[in-house]
């Protein structure tokens, strides 16, 4: 009788522990879920709506900002500079033109008593008045380049109403001028001081007449 109760005692343990042997091990063996994603894996984060580029910055990093080449010319000559320059650059042109335009007369700066050589002597005539001052889309321009013939060593000055009555902050300006013998001189920079605002260069002169082959030179040397 004992020997009979001892085995199935024996029996009922065995059975037991088979048991929970099957439940742990069905509590600790991960699911396929489970054994496929590592806990330390994450969604990379997305970007915040302030982190997003904007469509205007996108549009300005694919295209760039515009040039525009400004200019006065009082005989041809710092017209057909201009346009070498536009060509070169793609660029807009923007031409200044006196309300009351100059006549070959009032150009002749060796007679005393023409119209320059009278603005010459009296500065406070030379506010000379345009037709236009104001760029369409001025905003939309990056570089602008500003060219005018030389006038007794300084800017032809119909081109001071220009660069005062516009804003260059932002912009890269660059200045060149037309003489058959005058160098650009100061000319640049007392139009830069005139706007007090800008990055204005250096700028160049060029020569009556002178040739698309070394305005294009030039412009591809200024890397824009």
């Amino acid at each position: 009788m004992k020997k009979l109760t001892a085995l199935v005692f024996s029996l009922l343990l065995a059975f037991s522990l088979s048991a929970c042997g099957g439940q742990s091990d069905a509590r600790t063996a991960p699911s396929a879920d489970e054994s496929a994603v590592p806990e330390t894996a994450q969604e990379p984060d997305e970007p915040s709506e302030e982190e997003q580029p904007s469509e205007e910055e996108n549009a300005a990093e694919a295209t760039g900002g515009k040039t525009l080449v400004v200019y006065y010319s009082a005989t041809g000559n710092t017209e057909e500079a201009a346009n070498y320059i536009a060509a070169a650059t793609g660029a807009d042109l923007f031409a200044l033109e006196p309300v009351e335009p100059y006549s070959d007369a009032d150009l002749d700066w060796t007679d005393s008593n023409s119209q320059v050589s009278y603005e010459h002597d009296n500065p406070d005539a030379r506010a000379v008045k345009l037709v236009e001052t104001t760029v369409s889309d001025w905003a939309s321009y990056d570089t602008v380049f500003i060219g005018y013939p030389i006038w007794w060593g300084i800017a032809a000055w119909p081109v001071d109403s220009f660069v005062t009555e516009n804003d260059f902050t932002g912009k890269t300006v660059i200045p060149f001028c037309t003489s058959a013998s005058s160098d650009l001189g100061d000319s640049g920079a007392l139009l830069a001081e005139m706007a007090g605002t800008g990055n204005w260069l250096e700028g160049e002169r060029f020569r009556s007449g002178v040739s698309e082959a070394d305005v294009r030179a030039w412009v591809e040397s200024l890397g824009l």
